[in-house]
């Protein structure tokens, strides 16, 4: 799935890009938002388990880091920064939306799974449907976590950021990013308990 945002090709530095954007071009913006935007789609995606919330989530990252870009002086790379404003932007839809949640097990009828999602090359069938229960179990036992704790796991386990990238894009010491991912580990695997048979091998 992508985004309708204008690709950029070009061959260019972020850090050249940075400056023609501070200068207000907007093409150079446009090749930013290309080498970024699947990321941040498959963050809100992950954060809010609504296809049409997470596209508009995802616009909106990027519509708020055109008006601030001004004021970004790389104190952390262009993907924490960016994913600091995604996980805000979720956080504000939300809350708006105050409605119960899609549950993650929904998102498989979506017509662009994650790349997870896809079945390796001659898998047989019974390993396919294997891994499917197994990706089904573990997106509703992440649905049924907190905010919070859903947040950090997706950061950590499936976007694979740094217990420092982390602690950048929440706004928080090291420290209560790894505590806080145990925490959320350990209600993951308690939620996982009833389906323990489906990840014995």
């Amino acid at each position: 799935m992508r985004l309708p945002f204008l690709p950029g090709t070009k061959n260019q530095t972020e850090a050249q890009l940075l400056e023609r954007c501070r200068a207000g071009d907007l093409e150079a913006f446009d090749d930013l938002m290309a080498r970024h935007q699947n990321r941040v789609f498959s963050l809100c995606l992950w954060l809010l388990r609504d296809h049409d919330a997470a596209s508009d989530a995802a616009q909106e990252t990027f519509i708020r880091a055109f008006r601030a870009i001004g004021n970004f002086r790389g104190e952390c790379a262009v993907s924490t920064w960016l994913h600091r404003i995604a996980v805000n932007v979720a956080g504000d839809s939300a809350t708006r939306r105050k409605r119960a949640a899609k549950p993650l097990s929904e998102l498989e009828t979506d017509d662009s799974p994650a790349p997870e999602a896809v079945a390796p090359l001659r898998e047989n069938p019974l390993e396919t449907l294997a891994r499917n229960e197994r990706q089904q179990a573990v997106r509703k036992a992440l649905d049924e976590l907190s905010e919070h704790h859903r947040t950090v796991l997706v950061l950590f386990d499936i976007q694979g950021h740094s217990y420092e990238d982390i602690a950048q894009v929440l706004e928080l010491p090291i420290g209560t990013v790894k505590s806080r991912l145990n925490r959320a580990r350990a209600a993951l695997r308690e939620r996982l308990e009833t389906c323990r048979e489906l990840f014995e091998t």
